[in-house]
């Protein structure tokens, strides 16, 4: 097992339906940055590497909202993830009511 890079790190958010903005659940640098990506494997959730993006979220701190400065920049990146869990759900099975 490799060490951990701790220039690296990471920021989890959260989005539910009712929020009145997202909101950082997560943030860390080294070893805490890697388990934060590594449960988003583990759980599906898709990954977007952004060093800027990453960079203003670490400066909100955990369990608040962003601010509304980022609210563009958090938008794009949830309608780019609309876009990519719209693309990789399967599609619906074709069944056949007719019968011989």
């Amino acid at each position: 097992m490799s060490a951990p890079d701790p220039r690296r790190f990471a920021a989890a958010l959260s989005y539910g339906q009712g929020d009145q903005a997202p909101r950082v659940v997560a943030k860390g640098y080294g070893l805490v940055a890697d388990q934060i990506i590594a449960r988003a494997r583990e759980h599906g959730v898709f990954l977007h590497e952004s060093k800027e993006m990453v960079s203003l979220l670490m400066q909100v701190d955990l369990d608040r909202d962003i601010p509304p400065a980022l609210y563009r920049a958090v938008a794009e990146l949830l309608a780019w993830l609309y876009r990519v869990e719209k693309s990789t759900m399967p599609f619906p099975e074709h069944t056949n009511n007719t019968s011989e």
